[in-house]
């Protein structure tokens, strides 16, 4: 493989964010659908302000056709994954058709949820193909440069989910730990300040036992510099 274009970098790294957002945010809503099944409450709206999207759903009823099928709404499961998809077709001689098939079979997947009278049997199907993606990205994608930064991708989105859902500091670490080693491999720009800064934030909470999970979000935004 040649020299990988600007646009060919920040395709591959969306397409890491992208996936991933799409594997976290189901494995989520699956979590809030089963509560509001339960009648424990209507927590869409939690849900919502946790990932930092608008709450632009009437009730329950609207939240569960909406967030995960609708089209016309940027924040849905759906988009998300249309937008792994959008980039996974250009990069088509980058990543190869093999890898590229597993996300056109998790948008069949998420097609055919939207139709199924138990979708969150048919969402399984598309984090499983997701999963099928970044394990065939690993064996077919010969490049390292391309493979770090899809994954640069996948860690830094990783990151920003589990600072908004507020989790350990040792989860965080860990993740922090891996997406490092990809970025630096790369070949990407980045903001080395951010980096530092999110090391800082990280590490720090080791020390005080708090968390600004808040800053966390902040400078792992500001961190890969794109064109």
């Amino acid at each position: 493989m040649g020299i990988i274009s600007l646009e060919q970098t920040n395709r591959l790294y969306w397409l890491g964010r992208y996936t991933e957002r799409v594997y976290t945010t189901i494995r989520l809503y699956a979590k809030c659908y089963d509560n509001m099944i339960d009648d424990i409450g209507d927590n869409y709206a939690d849900f919502c302000k946790m990932l930092d999207i608008p709450n632009i759903y009437k009730n329950k009823e609207d939240f569960n056709t909406r967030y995960p099928f609708d089209e016309k709404d940027e924040n849905s499961i759906y988009s998300n994954l249309f937008r792994a998809y959008d980039n996974a077709v250009v990069l088509r001689e980058e990543i190869g058709s093999e890898t590229l098939s597993y996300v056109q079979l998790a948008i069949y997947a998420i097609n055919k949820a939207k139709i199924s009278r138990a979708p969150l049997l048919e969402l399984q199907n598309v984090e499983d193909n997701l999963l099928a993606f970044w394990g065939i990205a690993d064996d077919c994608i010969d490049s390292k440069i391309i493979r770090n930064i899809i994954k640069t991708g996948k860690r830094v989105e990783r990151i920003d989910l589990y600072a908004r859902l507020k989790m350990e500091q040792k989860e965080l670490r860990r993740e922090l730990s891996r997406m490092e080693s990809r970025l630096k491999k790369s070949g990407m720009g980045y903001d080395s300040v951010s980096l530092s800064q999110l090391k800082r934030l990280i590490v720090a909470a080791e020390i005080d036992g708090t968390m600004d999970y808040s800053a966390i979000v902040t400078a792992v935004e500001q961190l890969v510099e794109e064109g």
